[in-house]
């Protein structure tokens, strides 16, 4: 059945083309499997909340926008009838019942792993035609925002410019009562009853107040103003638009922005634990987030229940903590071909869980043709990363583009383009980096203090749990580019380690005793067929690569808007760089897990396309593309 919604409709009607609803959530409360609802042109304030669930890939419930109209869903109401107070200072004297049972200007950012301000910041939020203000602590830091403390002095290493500085002196603050919430509002001259001002009311946009609400399609909207909460994989995990620990669904062809935290979510609810390391105060993080794991698997966490989403060709920028987050319920998806930018870069709090796309337990999870730039980190992978590949993804204008945590495969890198300072932080094992160009520094680092899980091949069953030593790495086929003062490009940082299993083993075997052997040998690399230009350094025993230690590429990225573009020169050795094409057959089993690199089916995986899917050769070009010549060469990359 098709049920239609507009602006010019009525909650009382049939919900055809002729007689439409008025609202989403009409159409969502009766809406089935097989069922199509289609919204028209309008702005709809609204959390569409769906009853019934989708029965399987067939037999979907689809809510998608009109062809060729604009549907927004917006979190946020439209406040008009402003008080002038004085210095540029308005304010507006709310109903608390606006809010219901969920006043944002009274819930805090708050949970595990948020580090933050000395002052308390809240989920609300004001916006100025589009633009979203800073909350300060008192009335008196409207007048002087300069007074407000600031988070950049708590980012230490994760600091990068501030994107907006302009923005920092539009701020409000907030009065809540028991009937009335007060905000007032630094406006800097404009007048909020003559401007469009709107300001965070609903925590969700599209987000199932029930779990289990399975195989739903979200397509062709424009969401915002979300007043969603911090997002650690220790809690519930809501986003402005998500699934609520359900499986199948598919968010595509979305501009998703301003949610106060997170975006799409594709993580766990809170029966698997909700910020006890917080709340209670008795054991770390990492203990609860391990009992997470057990709780869910003993609650039927599994393929068959959760995860198998598709998040495609969406737009999602401005938001505090994460375009895409999720623990768990992440498991079995596909997230392609979106465009991600200015996350967490407004910098107002700051935590442990902050990226462009942040997942704990992406297991099977195929992360591919994403642009991700302007981002205090790009991608980053916590945690049971094992049958996940990352493959012909662009990074570039973040402090960090690619971070994987204490996991240990396998995983696959393959044909990405990482072009930041800080290009990645190798902090797990068992992974393949092939077809890469790498063109910022590199951080390889042990985890000695936290064993984390691993599972059986294509499956949440628990198998294990190991330490992070470091290595079981393979590097083939990438083109490192050094750059002027940056240190650790390239592989060497692998000195000293073994070059082969079996040579582990034979030097672990001439220690005596167990656990302690293991951690003295260093695990072995497979590194071989690279490239190094400008400074990038190779792993010492690397037998054929190729060192250019003087020449500089010249690499950038050319944003042009709708199109983008990357330039790079090469030396003359370019036209004699080759490499195999990998596959499972070349490509070493991981040793923890004990498992091969494959395709989520079990398959064998091979890499026989490049960053644009243009078909290698048997022995094809270094680096993203196979089409890389000696000089200039000038590649459109969106």
């Amino acid at each position: 059945m098709e049920f239609h919604v507009s602006k010019h409709g009525s909650d009382l009607g049939q919900g055809t083309r002729q007689d439409p609803f008025l609202t989403i959530n009409k159409a969502a409360s009766v809406a089935v499997a097989g069922d199509t609802v289609i919204v028209h042109e309008g702005v709809y304030r609204e959390w569409v909340k769906p009853k019934y669930k989708g029965l399987s890939e067939n037999r979907r419930i689809i809510y998608q926008a009109a062809e060729g109209e604009k549907v927004v869903i917006k979190g946020s109401e439209h406040i008009q009838h402003w008080l002038p107070v004085d210095h540029h200072i308005w304010k507006a004297e709310l109903s608390n019942v606006l809010f219901g049972n969920f006043n944002p200007y009274k819930e805090e950012v708050f949970g595990d792993w948020l580090v933050t301000v000395e002052e308390t910041k809240h989920l609300g939020e004001i916006y100025l035609n589009g633009m979203s203000f800073c909350e300060v602590a008192s009335f008196d830091q409207l007048v002087n925002p300069e007074m407000r403390t600031s988070v950049e002095d708590l980012w230490t290493q994760e600091v990068i410019p501030l994107q907006y500085p302009e923005r920092t002196k539009y701020v409000w603050y907030a009065d809540v009562g028991t009937e009335l919430t007060t905000l007032y509002a630094n406006f800097q001259g404009a007048d909020p009853n003559k401007e469009f001002v709107e300001i965070n009311v609903r925590r969700s946009c599209f987000y199932p107040e029930e779990t289990g609400i399975d195989y739903i399609t979200v397509s062709g909207f424009e969401m915002a103003h979300a007043a969603t909460p911090w997002a650690p994989p220790t809690a519930d995990q809501p986003g402005l638009i998500g699934p609520n620990w359900s499986k199948g669904w598919i968010i595509e062809n979305n501009i998703i922005h301003d949610a106060k935290c997170s975006a799409i979510s594709i993580g766990k609810e809170a029966s698997t634990g909700n910020n006890y390391r917080t709340l209670r105060k008795d054991k770390p993080g990492y203990q609860y987030q391990l009992e997470s794991v057990f709780t869910a698997e003993r609650k039927g966490w599994n393929k068959e229940t959760i995860g198998s989403h598709i998040i495609r060709h969406n737009t999602i920028y401005d938001c505090g903590q994460n375009a895409i987050v999720g623990h768990l319920g992440c498991i079995f998806s596909e997230i392609h071909h979106n465009h991600i930018y200015n996350i967490a870069i407004k910098r107002e709090f700051w935590g442990h869980e902050i990226a462009g796309i942040k997942l704990h337990t992406p297991i099977d999870v195929h992360i591919h043709h994403n642009r991700i730039h302007d981002c205090t980190l790009g991608l980053w992978l916590d945690w049971q990363i094992q049958g996940t590949r990352i493959s012909k993804n662009l990074f570039y204008h973040n402090y960090r583009d690619l971070f994987l945590e204490v996991s240990h495969g396998p995983c696959i890198v393959d044909n990405n383009i990482l072009t930041s300072d800080y290009a990645l932080e190798n902090v797990a094992q068992g992974g393949a980096y092939v077809n890469n160009l790498i063109a910022g520094k590199m951080i390889h680092r042990k985890v000695l203090n936290r064993s984390t899980p691993y599972h059986l091949p294509h499956s949440t069953k628990i198998a294990g749990f190991s330490l992070t030593y470091g290595g079981d790495d393979r590097f083939y086929n990438n083109i490192f580019i050094g750059k002027e003062g940056l240190q650790g490009v390239g592989t060497s940082h692998f000195k000293n380690y073994t070059t082969s299993l079996t040579e582990y083993i034979d030097t672990v075997h001439k220690l005596h005793g167990d656990v302690e052997e293991y951690e003295l040998v260093e695990q072995p690399v497979y590194i071989n067929n690279n490239a190094y230009f400008n400074g990038a350094e190779p792993f010492e025993k690397e037998v054929d690569h190729w060192v250019e230690e003087q020449f500089c590429p010249n690499l950038s990225i050319i944003d042009q808007g709708e199109a983008g573009y990357l330039s790079i020169e090469l030396p003359e050795v370019a036209e004699h760089l080759y490499g195999a094409v990998h596959s499972t057959s070349t490509l070493p089993r991981v040793r923890i897990v004990d498992a091969e690199f494959e395709n989520p089916d079990g398959s064998a995986v091979l890499l026989d396309t490049d960053f644009l899917d243009q078909p290698r050769a048997r022995k094809d070009g270094l680096g993203p593309f196979s089409t890389l010549k000696k000089g200039k060469n000038y590649i459109k990359v969106w």
